[in-house]
């Protein structure tokens, strides 16, 4: 008999496997001790399956961030370009001492894979939210490079589809996991620099100028470079190489974004030191005297400049009060208007501008289904103050904006200027 009274033999077992071809699984298997989390190694079942979505220069470096996290398994990278795909999967594997990672040149089939967790994206900007909505859909938490959305609508919707979903987003503004911007930060909101009057970003340039046309170029292979795919949901030109490494389309199809561009990451830590993590300026102002001014509805005013500022490092912000100001940029230097701020605290420098925080966050929050601090509806809001900042410097006049509805008052002209066509078949 095979079967006894509902239970299997050992003996029926062996002879369906022997049949089956099967026999070796019936034999004592050696489990290695790596697999079952012994020698300070992560169980499989509590690491993140990652992959990588055009992964370049700054996207290798977190990447390696990644990378070198005991709990996070990298199997797969997606580009465009073929020798990216290369470069990459080779990164991935040198560092596992395997080929088991995968290169795809299309990122809808890397996303129907069900065993990937999450998804590192650092394509060119002109992808970023829509990669991140796909992504959300298929089901996977995502880690986004700035700028994260190139239009107030691409903004709204990002925010929306991560709540509908219930993934994960991390933005990739990483200042915000830093000992010494926290510390500046904490002096605004709990008053050590009396009520807090203005806040002070970095854009890293305010030009808004639209970007166009190169002069055509012979278009490569598909396999090696995806022409098409790279455009995306951007209206259609011939294929020039400069473009591929341009930061094309940054932010509404201007070319350099205007304030988007580190005011993704200033602005973002001056909405974060206002508490305005929910909402954005009320009031937004052109250029004058090579500032752009914006105005909260709790009367703290936003100077945008990228000038005059202390020599403390790249990506500098300024909080100022009745009482007191801070300084800080990406040296880890504090500029105080009083060493009493410090009130006898000893604040780790930690120079540079460094992922490695900003991403043990993001796997924390994706085990434990927390929000990051740079959750989709902070960088919605961050961004949108950016693109409201940048149509007004665009039009050249001052701008009322209702930051519940999502609109310009009484401009529909303004108002036109927060979304943009999406070419076929891209959709958000």
């Amino acid at each position: 008999m095979i079967e006894q009274k509902g239970r299997w033999t050992r003996r029926g077992f062996l002879q369906i496997a022997t049949r089956a071809g099967l026999a070796g699984w019936a034999a004592p298997y050696l489990v290695p001790g790596r697999a079952l989390g012994k020698d300070g190694a992560v169980l499989p079942s509590e690491r993140v399956v990652l992959a990588g979505i055009g992964i370049g220069g700054r996207g290798g470096y977190v990447l390696s961030c990644f990378l070198r996290e005991p709990d996070v398994q990298c199997v797969a990278v997606c580009d465009v370009r073929a020798d990216r795909r290369g470069r990459v999967k080779k990164m991935v594997d040198d560092h596992y001492g395997n080929k088991d990672c995968v290169e795809y040149r299309d990122f809808r089939e890397m996303l129907a894979r069900q065993d990937i967790d999450a998804v590192l994206i650092t394509t060119g900007s002109n992808w970023h939210a829509l990669l991140s909505i796909y992504s959300a859909k298929a089901g996977k938490d995502v880690y986004c490079e700035k700028p994260c959305t190139k239009t107030i609508m691409e903004s709204i919707a990002l925010a929306e589809v991560f709540h509908r979903t219930g993934r994960i987003f991390q933005g990739g503004m990483q200042r915000r996991n830093l000992p010494h911007v926290q510390f500046a930060v904490r002096l605004a909101q709990e008053g050590k620099l009396g009520k807090l009057q203005t806040v002070h970003a970095h854009p890293g340039g305010l030009g808004t100028g639209s970007s166009g046309w190169a002069p055509p170029e012979p278009e490569p292979p598909k396999d090696q470079v995806d022409w098409d795919m790279f455009l995306g949901p951007a209206a259609w030109r011939p294929f020039n190489k400069g473009f591929l490494n341009s930061g094309f389309e940054k932010g509404g199809g201007m070319v350099g974004g205007g304030c988007l561009e580190w005011g993704s990451h200033c602005v973002d830590l001056c909405q974060w030191a206002n508490r305005a993590d929910d909402t954005a300026p009320v009031e937004y102002y052109p250029i004058e005297d090579g500032q752009a001014r914006a105005r909260y509805a709790n009367g703290v005013v936003l100077v945008l400049r990228n000038d005059g500022w202390l020599p403390l490092g790249s990506c500098p912000v300024r909080f100022e009060g009745d009482a007191g100001w801070v300084e800080t940029g990406d040296s880890a230097k504090l500029a105080l208007s009083s060493p009493a701020l410090l009130a006898g605290r000893k604040i780790p420098e930690i120079p540079g501008y460094p992922a490695t925080f900003h991403v043990r966050e993001f796997l924390n929050c994706v085990k434990t289904r927390s929000q990051p601090k740079v959750n989709a509806q902070v960088a919605a809001q961050s961004h949108i103050t950016c693109h409201a900042a940048n149509i007004a410097i665009f039009l050249g006049r001052k701008l009322q904006y209702d930051p519940v509805k999502n609109e310009f008052l009484g401009d529909d002209e303004a108002n036109r200027l927060r979304g943009e066509a999406i070419r076929d078949p891209w959709h958000v």
